[in-house]
Formats: structure tokens, C-alpha cells, sequence
């Protein structure tokens, strides 16, 4: 039997990450995400995996990259500065095809910023995690629970398909307590490279070399490589998008909102459909690949969308190229660490509808 256990956000993400198979985790600690750290430096010896705090993000990232080569399931984590410091590592692992779990705890930026919960990376972990024709994975959980839930979907679809994976929270879902579930009669078995022939395990002269490397110095080569990595993202895209729809059925203004700021958003229209306004909530799980689909069918009916996040509207661009601009799109948010209110949302719900009503 499952039973609740309380726990924050960032306890949730490291103990399922060890459910998940992870053996070794690599990082260096930054606020708000120092208790998954500090979560697996105990846990982590218990199970025989390996915690290793080091002495860099620069470091961290490129242990994940060779432990990555060796096919062992291993994961880093940060929050926002940390993670641009990760980002030419993430370029190699990805130009390796190199599967790994990288998690960001946003905070406030740019630069130091602060320390309290932002969505301000969105265009980073969506557009330029790093250099080069590449993309990740990213996931957006709204819920603890669900926190812990994504990590075994992240390093599954990682080792599928050979590429990192996200996840995408903020300081808010990482600091927040709410009950989890895990199985407690599942056994925790950390992984090795079995199904990974690609893996650099040692050969015994029985097999060719397996090369771990993102370096090709033949253009044509380069370019063979690029191009067959985005016909994988091609079926990414056709089978992995994950999104949920909240009273949208008949809904005339739709709030798109991701991770926590989608909790928020469907107070918002909570409160507004007590006034008899017909809103609902769109929320994409996966921000890449985004949910197109899923997006065009939660808005059939639409007049409007408003989208809300933490930062100064950075999904907007991606909703309305979904939408093919064929839906009036507008933003609210607040940012520098600032949450923004149900009531600030619902003012500017009565605000596109035309006033109170």
C-alpha cells in the first residue's frame, strides 16, 4: 500500500529520483533547491548509489556527462544561475546523445537575482539551454505529488530517446509541503547499462569501441548527425506532449498556466465562474515539446486567452504559435519573485471580457 508522506517539493524530486533507478547525483548547493542535495547526500549511501557535491556547476554537469556515457541513470540539480553555468556541459551531453536528468528550482534573475520562486527561464530551458541545434525534454509539475510522479517519467523518455531531460519547478513547488505517495512495496533498484549497447561499459575486445563524443570536424558528418537527432525530436514531439484542460469545455477565456502558477490560475477561475463567466485553465505539462494539439483543443471555444506566469511573458509566444495566432492572446504576470494573486488574475479576466459582469 501507498501511504502520504509529507514532504517538500525538493525531498519529493530526490527520493524519486532513487525510485527511478538514479545511482549518482552530482550538484552543488543553491537556494531553493539546496534540500535536494542535502536530501541525497543521506539517502543516496543507504541504497548504494553515489552522491557526490562538487566543487563547481561547471563540475557537477561534466561528472553527469561521463557518468551519462557510462549508461548509469544520474541527475543533477540547480536553480536558475546554477543552470546557466551547466549550459555548455548540456550542450555536450545532448550532442552526445547522452540521456541524463537535469532539475531547476527556479528563482528570480537575471544575474544573482533573488531567492524567491520565478518562471524567468523559460525561454532558456525552451530556446537556449545551450549551443547548437539541439533540444531537451522539459517538464512543468504543478503538485508535489506530481513532482515526484514526473522524475520516472523524465529518465524514462531520456534513456528513449537518448536526450536530457528538465524539470522545470520553482521555488514555490520546491519549499512547499504536501502529502506524497510512493509505493512502498516497490523495490528500489538503481540502474545499470543493461539495453544501452551504445553505453562506453568496456568491451573485453568483444565489440567495437563505443565512442562517447559530440565532436565532428567532417561538416557533412556534423550535419548527418544533427539531422537524424531531429527526426527523433520529430517523434518527441508526435507522442510525448502532456497537458490538462480545466473546465474548458465552455469556456470563453482560457488561462494558459504552467506549475504552480496553474494552481493559482484556477482559483482565478474558480472565483470568476462563481460571477458566470465562462473561464477555464489550460495547462501544459511538457513545455518541450509544447502541446499544440492539446492547446487547440482546450481553446475551441475561446474568445480569448490570457496567459499568466511568473516572469514577464515568456510562454506567450509559444501560445500564440500554437493558436496560429487565430485567438486574441494577452499576458499578466508578476515577476522578480513577486506571486501574482487569484484576485490580480480575476481583475484582469473581467478586464479582457469587458468589466464586471
Amino acid at each position: 500500500m501507498s501511504e502520504l508522506t509529507l514532504m517538500k517539493g525538493n525531498e519529493a524530486l530526490a527520493e524519486a529520483a532513487i525510485r527511478a533507478g538514479c545511482k549518482c547525483f552530482f550538484g552543488y548547493p543553491i537556494t531553493p533547491q539546496t534540500e535536494i542535495s542535502a536530501y541525497l547526500s543521506k539517502r543516496m549511501p543507504k541504497v548504494g548509489g553515489v552522491f557526490l557535491q562538487a566543487e563547481s556547476e561547471v563540475a557537477a554537469i561534466n561528472m553527469v556527462y561521463g557518468c551519462a556515457g557510462s549508461g548509469i541513470r544520474c541527475m543533477t540539480s540547480s536553480s536558475s544561475p546554477g543552470i546557466s553555468l551547466k549550459t555548455e556541459g548540456i550542450s555536450y551531453i545532448a550532442g552526445a546523445d547522452l540521456p541524463c536528468v537535469i532539475i531547476n528550482v527556479q528563482r528570480g534573475g537575471p544575474g544573482l537575482g533573488g531567492i524567491q520562486p520565478s518562471q524567468a527561464d523559460y525561454w532558456q530551458v525552451t530556446r537556449a539551454l545551450g549551443h547548437g541545434d539541439f533540444h531537451v525534454l522539459v517538464f512543468a509539475p504543478s503538485t508535489v505529488q506530481e513532482m515526484a510522479d514526473t522524475v520516472t517519467k523524465a529518465f524514462d523518455l531520456a534513456d528513449k530517446y537518448r536526450m536530457p531531460a528538465v524539470i522545470l519547478a520553482d521555488g514555490l513547488l520546491g519549499q512547499m509541503m504536501e502529502p506524497v505517495a510512493f509505493d512502498e512495496n516497490a523495490e528500489i533498484k538503481l540502474s545499470d547499462a543493461s539495453g544501452k549497447p551504445w553505453a562506453a561499459t568496456g568491451h573485453g575486445n568483444k565489440r567495437e569501441h563505443n565512442i562517447i563524443n559530440s565532436l565532428y570536424l567532417q561538416a557533412a558528418e556534423l550535419e548527418d548527425k544533427v539531422r537524424k537527432r531531429f527526426e527523433r525530436y520529430e517523434q518527441v514531439k508526435a507522442n510525448e506532449t502532456m497537458a490538462e484542460s480545466y473546465k474548458c469545455d465552455d469556456a470563453e477565456i482560457v488561462v494558459a498556466a504552467y506549475g504552480s502558477t496553474a494552481r493559482l490560475a484556477k482559483s482565478a477561475v474558480e472565483l470568476a465562474r462563481k460571477e458566470g463567466i465562462k473561464a477555464g485553465v489550460f495547462r501544459p505539462i511538457t513545455l518541450w515539446p509544447y502541446p499544440v494539439k492539446e492547446i487547440n483543443e482546450s481553446c475551441g471555444n475561446a474568445k480569448k486567452v490570457l496567459v499568466v506566469e511568473m516572469s514577464m511573458g515568456q510562454m506567450v509566444d509559444d501560445v500564440k504559435l500554437a493558436l496560429n495566432c487565430s485567438v486574441p492572446v494577452e499576458f499578466f504576470g508578476r515577476t522578480g519573485g513577486v506571486i501574482p494573486s487569484p484576485a490580480e488574475i480575476l481583475n484582469k479576466i473581467k478586464e479582457m471580457i469587458g468589466g464586471d459582469k
